[in-house]
């Protein structure tokens, strides 16, 4: 069968992804990127350390993001993105911004991290006020508070899971139960916030957008989604308020809602009964 009509293969226009060693949803990232672009992805090198503050650290070190940009190169992919929010916001605004500049020298294009998406996703909805869901233990939600509290926004709810293994097992019922809990233990949420690039959140989005009225982000989709900004296109996301804009009817926004900006709030700390397992804040 003659199939010369078919031509070759559409030109592809690359990201490239920095994943930690036990990311496990390459899938799902896929799931937020158009046909004419592709996603390369490298990971960090296995440590033998468990869900924490100290594996945050370690799969963030500057050299060790380098040496994986450095990989991505042969594919000269047009923007590089560090996917992971615990290991981009553990050093604050400050280590973030480090991040991406380290990022941005060894891979000569531009580059995103999670944590950074993340406030540049609030920004673009206007939000201010926002509850957070995380899969993590009690000091890794803590650091997110204070990332978020550093940026100016104010964490109104948190829910956390206390995991150190596992997340991407996580079923979805879960992640929607965590964020009715999040967002009813705090007044004035204008959005929510799904951490983890481990936890899958794609199809739950929707779901709870339509039930809270309010736009729900989540690690994955606000990294591609920054990434694929940087090359002037939109990433796919049906019924999602910050990709789809027709998905903001309905919803209750922070332009609607007339939101003003609150002063930086640092979280209380929590009960020393709580400190080890799910809970709020």
């Amino acid at each position: 069968m003659d199939v010369s009509f078919l031509g070759g293969p559409g030109p592809q226009r690359g990201v490239g992804v920095v994943a930690p060693f036990d990311f496990a949803l390459d899938r799902e990232l896929w799931r937020w990127v158009p046909d004419e672009v592709s996603l390369h992805l490298t990971r960090t090198p296995f440590v033998p350390v468990e869900v924490s503050l100290d594996l945050a650290r370690l799969v963030s070190e500057h050299e060790t993001l380098g040496d994986a940009v450095r990989t991505l190169n042969t594919n000269t992919p047009e923007v590089v993105a560090y996917a992971c929010t615990s290991g981009s916001f553990v050093g604050g605004i400050a280590g973030e911004r480090a991040m991406r500049e380290a990022m941005t020298r060894a891979g000569a294009v531009p580059s995103v991290t999670t944590s950074g998406a993340l406030l540049e996703a609030l920004g673009e909805l206007g939000v201010r006020r926002a509850a957070l869901v995380t899969p993590y233990t009690v000091s890794v939600t803590r650091s997110l508070e204070k990332y978020v509290a550093e940026a100016g926004l104010k964490v109104t709810g948190c829910a956390f899971m206390g995991l150190t293994r596992g997340i991407w097992k996580v079923p979805y019922r879960a992640v929607a139960d965590m964020a009715r809990q999040a967002v009813c233990r705090g007044d004035g949420a204008e959005a929510l916030f799904i951490a983890c690039t481990n936890l899958p959140t794609y199809d739950v989005i929707p779901q709870l957008e339509a039930e809270l009225r309010m736009p729900v982000l989540s690690a994955n989709q606000v990294t591609v989604w920054a990434a694929l900004r940087r090359l002037g296109t939109w990433a796919v996301g049906p019924y999602q308020a910050l990709i789809d804009p027709a998905a903001r009817t309905g919803l209750v926004l922070p332009e609607a809602a007339g939101a003003v900006q609150p002063e930086p709030v640092l979280p209380e700390p929590l009960p020393e009964e709580e400190q080890q397992q799910e809970g709020s804040t």
